[in-house]
């Protein structure tokens, strides 16, 4: 019972989150690469996708 009468008298600490990592500029994801954005790794739905991202880019010019 001593516990619990130190806890209602000065309280809990909790420990803060853990502070994010700094980013050390690695690409994590495929998306991000040049090769898959550009569709030259052969997958058929990047290839469809860089189309419509050239299609979005030329679209105001």
């Amino acid at each position: 019972m001593d516990d619990f009468e130190q806890i209602l008298e000065g309280g809990m600490v909790f420990r803060g989150a853990p502070k994010p990592k700094t980013d050390d500029g690695k690409v994590k994801t495929k998306a991000k690469k040049k090769k898959y954005i550009t569709g030259a790794h052969g997958s058929g739905s990047a290839k469809q996708k860089a189309k419509y991202r050239t299609q979005r880019a030329n679209r105001h010019k």
